[in-house]
């Protein structure tokens, strides 16, 4: 029935057309076209009338017509229009691509993520690779991407440091590729030498001149030394900016805020002033999180001529204060008893901070009280320790009075600035 509508040919023929369809619909029942599997779909009724006029080209080129009618299928066929035959087909086809695509997409979307696929070790990838070489074949960029983010063990990253050197030779003998690997698979390297904690390799990662095709860039060793700082390792951060002097390998902002951490967090003075001067004098520009860092560390080992240094330096490029480097001028003016001025100092620091910092000023005044003068003490001299307590004992009351006077009444406890042990 479905059928009929489409069969309407010019010049009365619509009975001889009916008894065609007749014909067909019993050729379909028929053993002949039992053979032609996948033609009918009970799932895509739509393409079944289609299916019939796509079947009977299939019976009058290759299968037998039923016995009792031999000439069914060619006298149907041929009061058939060629493009109507043309058009059912067309949709036929459409119809099978349409089916054929959603079982595929519904098997591969099975595939990826109803069934979790095995991770391989890094051995087995880097077995792989070295069968491809061998072969003259150059790897997928996928396996040696998965073995550096496999590598779980110092055998693993001499793997990953010896494929690395085969790769770099074969792209240059079969390959005649000269240029290094590209910049991110560099720093994935040197990411997986830091993780892992093989820093020997790591360190090679650095060097203009290796073997492996790697091009140091200052991104690898901003992992490496991140590695220094969360093991609060000065020896390697100290091999590292060897390296990257060595290298001509440029530095950077971010290299600075790493290196000055490692030194206040491991309370080497000595190292943030050596590698603040190397800085400086290669033209990094620095940033605030750097400068509070240098100029907290400057008043913690009182040193108030590098305090002011550094604020000369830091007002180059930074125009406000922080609560750090404010507070960090204030213990400057009180290193060389100026009480008033660190008074006129804070004053101004709380005029011009955001409201919503404002509120903290209260906690580093209380913390320069009750926690800066004995750690600015015991770094100083034996000889010089009992004047400089002495000293602040009396000038930080002065600075509090000071600016209660002025019009900023900040309340402090003062009990606990008389309460510090004696220095020994």
């Amino acid at each position: 029935p479905t059928l009929l509508p489409l069969l309407r040919p010019p010049h009365g023929e619509g009975r001889a057309m009916q008894a065609a369809a007749a014909r067909a619909r019993r050729l379909l029942a028929s053993p002949a076209a039992s053979g032609i599997q996948g033609i009918l779909s009970a799932s895509h009724r739509g393409c079944a009338a289609a299916a019939e006029l796509v079947l009977l080209p299939h019976l009058e080129n290759g299968f037998p017509a039923s016995r009792s009618s031999p000439d069914h299928t060619r006298s149907f066929s041929s009061h058939l229009p060629r493009t109507l035959l043309s058009q059912t087909a067309t949709s036929h086809c459409r119809c099978n691509k349409s089916v054929c695509y959603h079982m595929a997409r519904a098997h591969l979307s099975t595939d990826s993520s109803g069934i979790d696929q095995p991770k391989e070790s890094a051995e087995e990838l880097y077995q792989k690779m070295l069968k491809s070489v061998e072969a003259q074949t150059m790897p997928p960029n996928a396996w040696l991407w998965s073995m550096i983010s496999s590598c779980s063990s110092e055998e693993d990253i001499k793997l990953l440091f010896q494929i690395l050197q085969k790769l770099r030779i074969f792209r240059l003998s079969n390959l005649r590729i000269n240029a290094n690997f590209n910049d991110h698979l560099c720093m994935k390297v040197s990411e997986a030498c830091a993780r892992v904690g093989v820093l020997d390799y790591g360190l090679k990662v650095l060097w203009n001149h290796n073997v492996y095709g790697i091009t140091p860039t200052i991104g690898s060793a901003h992992y490496l030394l991140q590695h220094a700082k969360e093991h609060n390792d000065t020896k390697l951060m100290e091999k590292i900016m060897q390296v990257l002097r060595r290298n001509s390998l440029p530095l950077q902002p971010g290299t600075a805020d790493i290196v000055f951490s490692i030194c206040y967090n491991t309370d080497r003075w000595d190292l943030l002033s050596k590698y603040a001067a190397r800085f400086v004098q290669a033209g990094v520009k620095l940033r605030r999180t750097a400068f509070d860092v240098w100029m907290e560390f400057a008043a913690k080992v009182g040193d108030s001529q590098s305090i002011w240094n550094i604020n000369s330096l830091r007002g180059k490029s930074i125009k406000h204060y922080t609560l750090t480097s404010g507070f960090a001028c204030v213990k400057g003016s009180l290193l060389e008893r100026r009480p008033e001025n660190a008074a006129a100092t804070i004053k101004l620091l709380h005029k011009h901070l955001p409201d919503q910092k404002k509120p903290f000023v209260k906690d580093e005044l209380q913390k320069l009280v009750a926690e800066w003068p004995t750690e600015v003490i015991k770094r100083q001299k034996k000889d010089d320790r009992k004047a400089m307590e002495e000293a602040l004992i009396e000038d930080i009351p002065k600075m509090i009075s000071s600016m209660a006077k002025s019009g900023l009444d900040i309340s402090v406890d003062l009990d606990k600035l008389t309460r510090q042990p004696e220095a020994a």
